[in-house]
């Protein structure tokens, strides 16, 4: 080994050594690959560490062809988006779910009912974002697949009891599962001596139970103990109270434009729009519709909230937003 590698270094060759599962051995070997100084000295090294992760990786592409059964608590990712559900038991994390999707979860009134991951799709207006159902965090041990499932999120929920007695229990067992999954809320600064492979996700709060909160004396109590830089939302999974308003939440927190292409001389495509992150160019629209096309593509005419006029023409470096219909010319 260098001589010169940081403390962090060799804490993650530590947890290498320690892991019992791929995931834990590709998120270890991801943070030495960041971590090792890059120069001559570390060529052998580095493309050392760079085969071992991705023989991993080809492992867990293997795992998933037809015919083979995923690695626990993997979740194929679907729509417009992913987020995780987290909270502690008893929080109505499989009752939201149920609530805004069409997923058939178990429900009872005895913690720890979820025991793997769940998914379902939610519906906002013209796509769908996928939720996933998480068992409960606090008071028994973590399973070890779902801090790398936080990780790899869009968006964190943290599904809290507004008039549990346990609020900032369960709210602090969320908090401590966040910073183990190298997860910060995005817009906080990354914290000194922070691992490179931490992300910035939105993350927000639900306050569950709102129905049982009629003056918002919980909820104040609530906004007390959760950090000031995340966003609260209150809802009832029972009575439905805020659902409909969370749904657009959930889709822009996320980023993302929809947007509809069209053939020359034709309506525009009544289908499921393409999903973009903002920022998204004319050229990279094109390049989700064919890769051929984005090579050859001269221009492009804009329809929608964002024209200047209807056909307008624009080029392939063209920033588009939500709502727009783009008709592509090669």
């Amino acid at each position: 080994m260098p001589a010169n590698v940081p403390p962090r270094y060799k804490d993650a060759e530590l947890r290498l050594h320690r892991a019992t599962t791929r995931e834990e051995k590709e998120d270890a070997l991801r943070e030495m690959i960041a971590l090792l100084p890059h120069h001559k000295g570390t060529d052998k090294l580095l493309g050392d560490l760079r085969a071992r992760l991705s023989k991993l990786e080809e492992e867990a592409t293997h795992a998933h062809r037809p015919g083979r059964r995923a690695e626990v608590g993997q979740v194929e990712r679907e729509g417009a988006g992913q987020w995780v559900m987290i909270g502690p038991a008893n929080s109505g994390k499989s009752s939201l779910l149920a609530a805004l999707t069409h997923a058939k979860p178990e429900i009872a009134e005895y913690p720890f009912t979820t025991r793997d991951p769940l998914p379902g799709m939610m519906e906002f207006e013209d796509v769908q974002v996928q939720l996933v159902d998480t068992p409960a965090v606090g008071g028994a041990q973590v399973p070890a697949w779902l801090p790398q499932l936080v990780h790899g999120a869009d968006g964190v929920l943290i599904v809290l009891d507004v008039a549990g007695d346990d609020l900032e229990a369960g709210l602090r067992a969320t908090l401590d599962l966040l910073e183990r999954a190298r997860v910060r809320p995005a817009g906080r600064a990354a914290a000194a001596g922070a691992s490179p492979l931490e992300r910035a996700v939105p993350v927000v709060v639900l306050l569950n139970r709102c129905d049982l909160d009629d003056d918002g004396t919980f909820a104040a109590l609530a906004r007390e103990a959760v950090p000031p830089d995340l966003f609260m939302f209150s809802v009832s999974a029972t009575r439905g109270d805020g659902l409909d308003g969370l749904r657009p939440v959930l889709f822009r927190s996320l980023h993302r434009i929809r947007v509809h292409t069209k053939e020359p001389g034709h309506a525009a495509d009544g289908g499921k729009p393409f999903v973009l992150p903002e920022g998204a160019t004319v050229h990279d629209l094109a390049d989700r519709v064919h890769h051929d096309l984005a090579e050859r593509l001269k221009f492009a005419r804009l329809w929608g909230p964002h024209a200047r006029f209807e056909g307008q023409q624009v080029d392939r470096g063209h920033v588009l937003g939500d709502g727009d219909v783009v008709e592509l010319h090669a």
